[in-house]
């Protein structure tokens, strides 16, 4: 079920808020968990087996954790083991099977070939997944030392606004949430407006960026001249933080809804002045989860420079891996991992001397060339593509201007301007003047987002199928 769907806008939502707030206090959380499985069971009552069956055996390593006896750290490495067992199951097996053949092809002619199993992918595995892995850890590292409930442990796992796509939410963060919390009307008033702020992202600029890209990147590349090539990446660079911070502001939106304050997933990262920066501005909970629970294990900075480099070389594999089972994600990891080892190296405080607009202007250019090896699958293809965007070619028949019409040009200049501070600079300005605290300026926000809101089911009405990019992660 997508949060930009009718069903969900005007069904699910709807009768959830009723009964949630009808429900007594001490019922509440049997309510939104039952919500929850229902939320999930709507892409597949298989899927949420599987999740039932993953709650219960992490539930059962939780509570062996707890006992704090001799076998505590067996039970830990058991329960990691199992999790990242799950995870190569589901999403890489095939993967390791083509490739176990392609290597096997090479040195037997009369090689057999492995055939492929096609797991169907369950929606939001790698995210509830590494949840689970936090909380095992976090359990054995006696962060929370209450004794951890099965209620709870579901709740956590599947609670429904970030159980798809994220963010990746602590037990730790959020277990006094789910055993006390408070919903208050301006809470409750916040979250509506940040729901609607992300289904606007989602819905009028990612879906629109999207659609652009798309048109651009089902084309020949070889037809493609460098001015389209660079609308293409930037559309695509747009649909992707917007799609994604949009989903990550619905599920913020919908925590508050219910009382639960989830943390920020991103903090635009487009204005970023170095890969370092652009990694603690974006997708915040998976950076802080692989900075927490791999490289610090890992040994993080405190072993000397070379063992530096390699903790981050596997960090950014590992990331890359995460978000797919193809090569030319984990060559995006790398690129990435590359590119934060050379500012360690020196490269950063060189940079720290320039320009900030040519501090800007490196770190975006590697990004949106990382998001072209992200988005085109074959690597060969991605390499040509890049090619494109530095060939300074210009084509003779067809202009990058026809891919453009009024309304993509307003929401891209919509989406550029969103993207940076802008918006941001524009209410300190009214804060400093302590005019957002008035009724009027309430008033007119409200009316916004009713605005906001409308325009958006007008779309979704006279759109098609539209899922989030992170739904298949």
């Amino acid at each position: 079920m997508l949060f930009n769907s009718i069903v969900f806008l005007f069904s699910f939502l709807p009768l959830l808020l009723a009964v949630y707030y009808l429900t007594p206090k001490k019922y509440r959380n049997y309510t939104i968990l039952l919500f929850s499985f229902i939320f999930y069971a709507w892409g597949g009552v298989s899927y949420t087996l599987i999740l039932i069956g993953s709650i219960l055996v992490n539930y059962l390593f939780v509570k062996q954790i707890e006992k704090n006896n001799a076998y505590k750290k067996s039970w830990l490495i058991i329960g990691l083991i199992v999790n990242i067992l799950i995870i190569v199951l589901f999403k890489y097996l095939d993967f390791l099977i083509e490739n176990i053949n392609i290597v096997g092809a090479s040195f037997k002619t009369d090689y057999t070939a492995i055939p492929f199993k096609h797991i169907v992918l369950p929606l939001g595995i790698s995210f509830f997944t590494f949840q689970q892995m936090s909380l095992i850890w976090d359990v054995y590292r006696n962060e929370n030392t209450e004794k951890t409930t099965l209620s709870n442990i579901a709740l956590y796992i599947s609670l429904f606004p970030q159980l798809i796509a994220g963010p990746i939410v602590r037990y730790n963060d959020i277990v006094g949430q789910i055993k006390h919390r408070v919903s208050t009307f301006l809470l409750f008033r916040s979250g509506i407006q940040r729901f609607v702020l992300g289904l606007f992202k989602k819905v009028i600029i990612a879906n629109t960026c999207g659609e652009l890209a798309d048109t651009i990147f089902s084309s020949s590349f070889n037809s493609l001249d460098s001015p389209t090539a660079w609308l293409g990446i930037i559309a695509y660079s747009l649909q992707i933080y917007f799609d994604f911070s949009g989903y990550s502001d619905m599920a913020i939106g919908l925590g508050r809804m219910f009382g639960f304050r989830i943390l920020e997933n991103f903090n635009f990262p487009y204005i970023s002045k170095s890969i370092q920066e652009f990694w603690r501005r974006w997708h915040i909970s998976l950076s802080t989860w692989f900075r927490d629970y791999v490289y610090i294990p890992l040994g993080g900075n405190r072993n000397g420079a070379y063992r530096t480099y390699f903790n981050l070389i596997i960090v950014f594999l590992l990331t890359g891996m995460w978000h797919g089972a193809t090569w030319s994600f984990v060559i995006w990891g790398l690129f990435h991992g590359f590119f934060l080892i050379m500012e360690r190296i020196g490269f950063k405080a060189v940079l720290d001397r320039l320009p900030k607009a040519i501090q800007w202007f490196y770190t975006i250019l590697v990004v949106m060339i990382g998001w072209v090896l992200f988005r085109v699958e074959a690597f060969s293809e991605a390499l040509e593509y890049i090619i494109k965007l530095f060939s300074f070619e210009k084509s003779k028949n067809i202009s990058f201007l026809t891919y453009l019409d009024n309304e993509r040009i307003l929401v891209l200049l919509l989406a550029l301007l969103s993207s940076s501070l802008f918006f941001v600079k524009i209410k300190t300005f009214l804060d400093n003047r302590k005019l957002t605290q008035t009724i009027v300026f309430q008033s007119l926000l409200d009316i916004g987002v009713v605005v906001l809101l409308l325009i958006c089911i007008v779309y979704i009405n006279s759109g098609s199928y539209s899922p989030f990019i992170y739904f298949r992660f």
